[in-house]
């Protein structure tokens, strides 16, 4: 499968990767292994011994090197080989992997897969998730199996919450909200409209918890490749926006191959929202189940029904809630050609 590589991707969250510890994942295909230098700066490699491709984390780490735990060639934080316990020591010039640059900002670790420089421009902005903010934060992780693209679309189209989470994040009036798709800079938003409707569990709980019928929206904003943003809320009917009764929902999707994601997700509460550590405990709780035991297994059975098909070759049946959906997967072609007639590919 073919994927967007020269852009920055979360690997995970930054306190995964451990002083004196080695972590790994899987991205785009690609077997990564991160470390700390003893500076506390994040180092990724590829993480396969050009030896015997045996992967690197089974080894130790030496300092700021990683030791191949076969046969000791050591690798240093820039992917060259830096020692041969063998023969005369002599380092064979195929003796490297790769080194990707890495960035951590609003608690992630981000890395840039593609060959060409690393552009700190393109980072998605989640200032809102700074430690230093406003805001409280909580934040989790999925690991979901099916492509990133079919998990977009599922952030992207909120039409399904009134059957996949009614009672949790949506309710029946939520069909036939007025939709608003918006382009900006490379962007793309899917803004929803519901008035007088039955307040949502979550949003009952973060607002007047009295039960009454609410004004709500939906803006989702789409950050090439798959980054997400969500701000969503309620008000009083015919209101204004108040200073609590909504959040901004971070969603941040990772391909690990090309029918598995890593999915990190996150929930800032707007400085006006007053909860009870055991109501944020709930409110965490309901956002996790909703990803977790309605959306991915939802997802999952997709994955499995699609199979090794090409998603276009099946010929799906298209909505008006597909279109933001459908541009988005146009979009990431576009980009991906873009790519592939630059490098030759």
């Amino acid at each position: 499968m073919a994927y967007i590589k020269n852009a920055w991707y979360v690997a995970c969250w930054d306190n995964e990767v451990k002083a004196g510890e080695m972590f790994h994942r899987r991205l785009l295909d690609e077997p990564v292994v991160f470390y700390r230098k003893q500076d506390g700066t994040v180092v990724a490699l590829q993480d396969r011994c050009p030896h015997r491709f045996v992967p690197l984390h089974m080894g130790r780490l030496v300092n700021d090197a990683i030791e191949c735990g076969y046969h000791g060639l050591r690798f240093d934080c820039t992917g060259k080989c830096v020692l041969n316990p063998h023969g005369d020591g002599k380092i064979p010039a195929a003796a490297k992997v790769r080194q990707y640059p890495t960035l951590e900002r609003f608690g992630m670790v981000w890395i840039w897969m593609g060959d060409g420089a690393p552009d700190g421009g393109k980072l998605p902005d989640y200032g809102v998730l700074d430690s230093t903010g406003d805001f409280s934060t909580t934040r989790g992780y999925i690991h979901i199996d099916s492509n990133y693209e079919l998990m977009a679309e599922n952030l992207l189209d909120l039409s399904h919450i009134t059957y996949l989470h009614d009672g949790y994040l949506g309710s029946p009036e939520q069909i036939g909200a007025d939709q608003q798709l918006v382009e900006n800079g490379g962007t793309l938003s899917c803004n929803r409209w519901m008035p007088n409707i039955s307040v949502p569990r979550i949003f009952d709980m973060v607002y007047r918890r009295d039960g009454q019928p609410v004004d709500m929206w939906t803006n989702m904003t789409w950050m090439p490749p798959s980054c997400f943003l969500l701000d969503s809320g309620v008000h009083e009917v015919g209101g204004q926006r108040a200073d609590h009764g909504w959040y901004y929902g971070i969603h941040i999707l990772t391909p690990e191959t090309e029918k598995t994601t890593h999915y990190h997700f996150a929930a800032a509460m707007p400085p006006g929202t007053r909860l009870s550590e055991d109501e944020a405990r709930t409110f965490a709780s309901l956002r996790r189940f909703a990803f977790e035991s309605q959306d991915k297994p939802m997802l999952d059975a997709q994955q499995a029904a699609i199979g090794d098909n090409n998603f276009w070759d099946l010929k799906p049946v298209l909505l008006t809630v597909d279109a933001g959906p459908v541009r988005m997967r146009r979009q990431i072609e576009r980009l991906i050609k873009q790519e592939q007639d630059v490098t030759g590919q």
